[in-house]
């Protein structure tokens, strides 16, 4: 089998893990970073494998170290995405709390208005 060869077949197997995993439920985002990350790996340890003479071996240590890589990224990144969620409840929730609070507030100031005419 000729380097070219090989690195096509590497490359078709990615891409079928790619639209297969597009079958599935939605991918988190420290999922889509192993993926990303392997994917990206793959194709380039296959590029510097074929340089070299292995780029089988290459496809498969540089998609082993992009997914881990990429999946680090992806957990960060989804951790970040967590805060901002918690965060934004949060500015949700005393916006209501203040929404709230002016009502009773109008409310009072009406109460005391119509006090004070009789």
């Amino acid at each position: 089998m000729t380097v070219q060869r090989r690195v096509r077949l590497s490359l078709s197997a990615l891409v079928l893990m790619v639209v297969f995993s597009a079958c599935s439920q939605p991918l988190s985002t420290r999922e889509k970073g192993a993926l990303v990350g392997g994917g990206l790996g793959a194709a380039s340890g296959a590029i510097i494998g074929a340089a070299v003479g292995a780029p089988g071996p290459g496809a498969a240590i540089g998609g082993a170290m992009g997914a881990l890589s990429g999946g680090l990224i992806g957990d960060q990144l989804q951790g970040l995405e967590r805060r901002a969620a918690w965060q934004q409840r949060q500015l949700n929730r005393h916006a209501r709390e203040l929404r709230r609070q002016r009502r009773e507030l109008a409310s009072l100031k009406r109460k005391r208005s119509q006090d004070e005419e009789y």
